[in-house]
């Protein structure tokens, strides 16, 4: 068995859902698959002594879910006071709507279609609900409304897919784009060495204890793919599928389709940069 620590970003071992940090708790999700891992990450963030919570990304439209989050938040005697996205993907975001209604609260995101309430999130927004503090951090690439939330009093941040707890991310084209991915990586890169960032609270698969390690493999797996996918096309393998099946023959076939969105991307990038 291979020690987690010695596993890129250090993932925690054990039970996925419960406390995280001094402010995070995850519930986990009861939508596991190939492409959501354990389930989605559903976080509940509150002041220790606070009796109000925010939650990020409710999941997928599952009532028991959703109560269960509901439950969770008031078993520690907290109402859940406001509900915020990292994105539009249905197993983070198609149970906003329900949630708002079984708690009165506004959803707060960067796509408009998302929202409920007059109040959106843009980079360099600051949530604030009764002492905690959220740092609104662009996080395009996965998609384009991905956001981040950086958790300053914690040195954590919630990456949603654009950092998970196990394996690596969809750069899913065409919303999604490699080079804005590659910008977000950076940006992370620079929470973890000037803010002192060191958790990653991911939108699946266990919390990371090494962010600054995690965001450096990514960005090294993007560069190693990127020239894999260069050398591909040199070789000869010409449209997505032939350089999925190329490049990604080590992989489970079920991931291919994921895979060739990340391909397309990849393509669309060097082809961008003038390298094919």
């Amino acid at each position: 068995m291979t020690d987690a620590t010695a596993l890129p970003g250090q993932p925690r071992g054990g039970v996925l859902s419960g406390p995280a940090t001094a402010r995070a708790v995850n519930v986990l999700a009861p939508n596991p698959s190939a492409m959501t891992l354990d389930g989605t990450n559903t976080w509940i963030l509150s002041e220790p002594d606070s009796d109000l919570a925010v939650v990020v990304d409710p999941g997928p439209l599952d009532d028991g879910h959703l109560r269960h989050v509901i439950g969770t938040a008031e078993q520690a005697g907290k109402r859940v006071a406001l509900t915020l996205l990292t994105h539009g993907h249905p197993d983070h975001a198609e149970g906003a709507a329900r949630f708002a209604e079984l708690t009165g609260t506004k959803v707060r995101a960067l796509d408009p279609a998302l929202r409920l309430g007059d109040e959106g999130l843009a980079a360099g927004d600051v949530v604030t609900v009764d002492g905690l503090e959220l740092r609104v951090v662009p996080a395009p690439g996965h998609t384009a409304d991905s956001l981040c939330f950086h958790l300053p009093a914690d040195r954590a941040v919630l990456t949603g897919d654009t950092v998970l707890g196990r394996g690596t991310t969809v750069v899913a084209h065409p919303d999604g784009r490699l080079g804005d991915y590659l910008d977000t990586l950076r940006r992370l890169r620079s929470l973890t060495v000037d803010d002192g960032v060191h958790t990653v609270l991911p939108g699946h698969g266990p919390v990371l204890d090494d962010a600054q390690g995690a965001v450096e493999y990514y960005l090294a797996h993007r560069a190693h793919r990127l020239a894999q996918v260069e050398t591909a096309v040199e070789d000869g393998y010409r449209t997505p599928p032939e350089v999925v099946a190329h490049v990604y023959a080590d992989v489970d076939r079920s991931l291919w389709p994921a895979a060739e969105l990340s391909v397309r991307a990849q393509l669309e990038y060097l082809k961008e940069h003038g390298l094919i």
